[in-house]
């Protein structure tokens, strides 16, 4: 219950999880089908960059501010530099979205969201953020529970992201069983699924119990700024993406390697590769 993302706000990992999750919901949005948005671990919503927990560690300098200062962004880029766009119309880079706002940005008239969020104050300040959006639901309840309470839904198609805090020791565990559990109640969820890479040889019994898990598909995508060789700092992030939608591998292949060149801090790398690639009906 300590963790506050204020003071890793923008920064590299939230880059990563962001355009992607953009990439997701743009590439669901090609259908006039509507959608469930379900966000586990959601935070507040918004964050200020010049607030005191984001100043404290400068994270987003490294982060959100080089591609907002990229003289040539990719145009896979669009939907998720808008959405930051829209709350600094000055041009002035301050404010920076969340999950949360980032999924409302980008959702239809016809798309509901479910946002869950533990931590007391920011449920309050989720909750103050969202009022008067017909379209959101935000729940002040246990992360862990969203697949069983909130799976099956009404939507045939749906989004789970997965960001929990990664402050206990069993949270990549608590993962797959989650991944598990909404495979489980709803096997074409879209569950994303977001993980800090700090030393690769703590993420082997990861991988191998998502490989293990029973998910149709799983595509991996990681993006490093450092070596993955020193467990005492953040070297990068990954997501785990079950059911990907058509399409975002190949977006992925293009804009990885952009990335790891735009927010490297000693050495860019990236890996794009299935964990459980697609059975081919015979």
């Amino acid at each position: 219950m300590n963790y506050r993302h204020a003071f890793h706000a923008g920064n590299h990992a939230d880059v990563l999880k962001h355009l992607v999750l953009s990439r997701i919901l743009a590439l669901l949005a090609r259908k006039d089908a509507p959608y469930a948005y379900l966000d586990s671990h959601a935070g507040t919503g918004l964050y200020d960059l010049a607030g005191t927990q984001a100043s404290r560690t400068g994270e987003w300098l490294q982060g959100i501010d080089r591609l907002w200062q990229a003289d040539a962004a990719p145009a896979l880029l669009t939907d998720y530099l808008n959405a930051v766009r829209a709350f600094n119309p000055d041009g002035r880079l301050r404010y920076y979205p969340g999950s949360p706002e980032l999924a409302r940005r980008l959702a239809r008239p016809q798309d509901r969201l479910h946002l869950n969020e533990k931590h007391p104050e920011d449920g309050a300040l989720l909750k103050d953020n969202m009022r008067g959006d017909p379209r959101v639901a935000v729940h002040l309840g246990e992360g862990w529970q969203v697949p069983r309470a909130l799976l099956p839904t009404a939507e045939k198609r749906v989004v789970l992201l997965i960001d929990p805090p990664f402050e206990q020791a069993d949270e990549l565990s608590r993962c797959v069983q989650a991944l598990q559990e909404a495979i489980g109640r709803m096997r074409q969820t879209i569950a994303v699924i977001w993980y800090p890479i700090k030393d690769e040889r703590q993420l082997k019994r990861f991988y191998q119990d998502l490989a293990r898990s029973g998910a149709p598909k799983l595509l991996r995508a990681e993006l490093l700024v450092h070596p993955a060789d020193a467990a005492e700092r953040l070297n990068g992030s990954g997501l785990v993406i079950a059911n990907p939608p058509w399409g975002l591998e190949d977006e992925l292949e293009s804009l990885l390697p952009w990335l790891a060149g735009q927010l490297a801090q000693s050495q860019g790398n990236w890996r794009l590769d299935w964990l459980i690639e697609e059975q081919k009906s015979r």
